[in-house]
């Protein structure tokens, strides 16, 4: 009877021994949640910082590639900058080679437009007298501009081919105009129409009509027609003013005789 508070006491110590092994245990599982949870907590950390990298890397590749495409349109462009600065060293050279054979040129030019407007002068000096005064007034006035500095020698040149164009034109027109003219060879004029067919054949008509006459090449005057040249001339005047239409027109080519 005495043995049995023994196995109370030890069945209190094994009690004992059985919650503090519970209690070890309890709290070794809870230092291995604990390590667990800290080591899922890092594990997201490090998740979160590898996403983030990931980001970054993901980020720099695309400007790396957006560089590159950069790079390589400025290369393009580059050589096209290249071609195009070749291309003006070669329009430069030609330039500065034009300017010079240019210095040559209008060297050359002055004298041949003075030459030029000094037989333009006499031509119109020996021609068919029409429109005189006004035909060798243009000409005096391009050799006035030969010595301006208001015009280069291309405007020069230019004025000089359009005055040769101009005469050149008259020998295939038909004209007429009112002009004053010493029909009677003593110094007094007489307003008459004048008649103008090219350059071969000028002719004149008093405005009463009483009057017909042409310029005689040969003589270098003016001579009077007969009655039969009346009435062509006064048709030609007609035919020049758009009044009656084109015909058939008998004119004095060759120098014609004094009327008796």
């Amino acid at each position: 009877m005495k043995k049995q508070p023994l196995k109370a006491l030890a069945l209190c110590a094994v009690l004992a021994g059985g919650l503090t092994a519970v209690a070890v245990q309890a709290t070794e599982v809870s230092e291995v949640l604990k390590a667990g949870a800290v080591k899922v907590q890092a594990a997201k950390t490090a998740q979160t910082k590898v996403d983030r990298i990931a980001d970054q890397t993901d980020g720099l590749l695309q400007e790396f590639k957006q560089v590159n495409k950069q790079i390589e349109s400025l290369r393009v462009y580059n050589s096209q900058l290249e071609r195009q600065i070749e291309s003006q060293k070669q329009m430069m050279a030609e330039l500065v080679e034009s300017i010079e054979n240019a210095t040559v040129i209008e060297r050359g030019i002055s004298p041949l437009m003075e030459s030029m407007l000094k037989a333009l002068r006499t031509f119109v000096e020996l021609d068919v007298p029409f429109k005189t005064e006004m035909r060798a007034a243009a000409v005096e006035e391009l050799f006035d501009n030969l010595d301006s500095a208001k015009f280069s020698s291309a405007e020069k040149f230019r004025q000089i081919l359009e005055i040769y164009d101009i005469e050149s034109e008259y020998s295939l027109s038909l004209e007429t105009y009112r002009d004053l003219v010493d029909i009677n060879a003593d110094g007094s004029e007489v307003e008459v129409d004048m008649l103008r067919v090219g350059r071969i054949a000028l002719m004149y008509q008093t405005k009463d009509k009483s009057q017909t006459g042409a310029w005689n090449k040969t003589t270098g005057s003016w001579e009077t027609l007969g009655s039969d040249y009346r009435r062509p001339v006064d048709q030609g005047i007609r035919i020049a003013k758009k009044l009656a239409p084109q015909d058939v027109m008998e004119m004095p080519i060759n120098a014609p005789e004094t009327a008796q």
